[in-house]
């Protein structure tokens, strides 16, 4: 199975560089699972209904989030209408929406896909991720109601991020980190099988502050006075991503490389999809 995972869109410059560029990457690539972050895609903070259908529509199969997801409060209402759209699995109980799901890939195998929210230097602080993950993969294992597992490890701490993925090594197919919007070079296949990043990078301009236009946060760093809001950066969009390969015998990976297309990165396409 060809697994793409998007990282974080970021405002109208990052969300519209997927949308364009989804269809023909799932075409070309032969793409049989798309799962891209929309939690910065409105303006930067939070998703709407509207983007999250757009996102869908280009073709992704399932939508994550994490720490921005309820930005905009329509989140709220929406996230309870569709099943692809993922809130983190560690909010508390009665939280709207959900946070895990099994859904169809077009080879016809079932994928898990969880999302879930790291708590160190993050706000607000959730349910312990690693009882959240082995709650969904004691009702779900792979082998058996699962055919691929994938998890969006949305947190600050690369030590975290590094921990969980250690944490399912051998019990999923890919753990990828989501939150801090710059690619890391660590892309690798864990003792066990699975498959891991510490973080996808953004969807966005990258001539930026993490996909803002960066006056306001230099101003703050300097100044450490407000002069006004973040407001998304407006140029071109690199889309950051990366690519997993996954056996169709024992749904763990097989490869594991980046994907970046765009301006400001140097442009990288899986060589085992080319």
């Amino acid at each position: 199975m060809r697994l793409l995972f998007l990282g974080d869109m970021v405002g109208k410059t990052g969300r519209t560089a997927v949308w364009e560029r989804l269809p023909g990457l799932i075409s070309d690539l032969k793409l049989d699972f798309v799962v891209v972050n929309g939690e910065n895609a409105a303006g930067g903070f939070g998703i709407t209904e509207d983007i999250y259908l757009e996102t869908i529509n280009a073709g992704a199969d399932v939508v994550t989030t994490g720490n921005h997801v309820w930005d905009q409060k329509e989140a709220v209402s929406f996230c309870e209408r569709h099943d692809q759209f993922l809130r983190p699995a560690n909010y508390p109980s009665g939280t709207p929406g959900k946070g895990s799901g099994v859904f169809y890939a077009r080879n016809g195998a079932r994928v898990l896909v969880a999302n879930i929210m790291g708590r160190v230097f993050m706000h607000p602080e959730l349910d312990d991720p690693f009882t959240s993950a082995e709650a969904i993969l004691s009702a779900c294992p792979l082998g058996e109601q699962a055919d691929a597992i994938v998890f969006d490890f949305h947190a600050e701490a690369t030590s975290e991020k590094q921990c969980f993925g250690h944490f399912v090594d051998g019990r999923a197919s890919f753990v990828v980190g989501t939150h801090t919007h710059v690619p890391t070079a660590d892309h690798q296949i864990l003792n066990g099988g699975t498959a891991y990043m510490s973080d996808a990078g953004m969807c966005g301009d990258y001539d930026s502050s993490l996909g803002m236009d960066k006056e306001e946060p230099l101003n703050r760093f300097i100044s450490k006075m407000p002069k006004g809001r973040f407001e998304a950066a407006h140029g071109p969009a690199t889309i950051c991503g990366v690519g997993v390969e996954i056996s169709d015998r024992t749904g763990l990976a097989e490869r594991i490389a980046p994907l970046r297309i765009g301006p400001r990165l140097t442009e990288t396409i899986p060589d085992f999809w080319r």
